[in-house]
């Protein structure tokens, strides 16, 4: 396992204003310990402004250093949810396997999942996931990608310490 420097912003209006707890950074903590072996190292909690949610996601990979951006909340439909625009706009490329997979999940538990518009992709050596603003649906999405992070983030970083372990399908 790598020492990844792990950064989550909770994208929500009342966690930030502070009129609501953020119920899911302890489920992703939990998760990143479970699946990584190591805790948060940053959290924000950022309302649903666009200008905001970029400029902390580009603070965190680019000036903080995050390995791994995990960014909660406003995937869905409402007017305030514009997660994966921003997310979108400050990533280099896109890793469509990751959400596909996310929804793939979500749909098992609920047809709503397929309502979701997470993203995932990278900006330079980081990797960003968009994960959904409700707890379980954290769970699910994360327990779903959970397996391939460290190998993802491997392989993006050039360490070469990723399972090679692919099937013998040559991916």
């Amino acid at each position: 396992m790598g020492n990844w420097k792990i950064g989550v912003i909770s994208a929500s209006d009342s966690i930030a204003r502070g009129d609501r707890v953020d119920d899911r950074i302890p489920i992703i903590r939990k998760l990143t310990r479970e699946w990584l072996q190591v805790d948060v190292a940053i959290y924000r909690a950022v309302s649903d402004d666009m200008e905001e949610l970029k400029e902390n996601m580009i603070e965190l990979v680019d000036r903080e250093k995050c390995d791994l951006l995990i960014v909660t909340g406003g995937t869905g439909l409402s007017p305030r949810d514009v997660t994966p625009e921003v997310t979108t706009w400050v990533m280099d490329r896109p890793v469509p396997g990751l959400a596909e997979e996310m929804r793939r999940a979500g749909l098992q538990q609920s047809r709503r999942a397929m309502l979701t518009r997470a993203v995932a992709g990278t900006r330079g050596n980081a990797l960003i996931i968009n994960l959904p603003g409700n707890p379980s649906g954290v769970e699910i999405c994360f327990n779903a990608i959970g397996d391939m992070l460290s190998d993802a983030l491997h392989i993006l970083q050039g360490t070469g310490e990723a399972n090679e372990d692919w099937g013998g399908l040559g991916w």
